[in-house]
């Protein structure tokens, strides 16, 4: 049950933030507030553009 991180874009000013692709709770772009993801019990809805998936090491 592992999931990646993804790259994501602000649809609204352009920032680009790292967020779990299995959030479990609502996650908000750190520059303008505007939802980047939101909680379905499985895979996050993604608002923003996924720009990068981030691989662990």
């Amino acid at each position: 049950m592992t999931g990646d991180f993804l790259q994501v874009t602000c649809q609204d000013c352009e920032n680009e933030q790292i967020l779990f692709e299995k959030a479990s709770t609502e996650v908000a772009c750190a520059v303008c507030g505007t939802t980047l993801a939101s909680p379905t019990g499985g895979h996050a809805q993604i608002e923003g553009e996924v720009t990068d998936v981030v691989e662990a090491r």
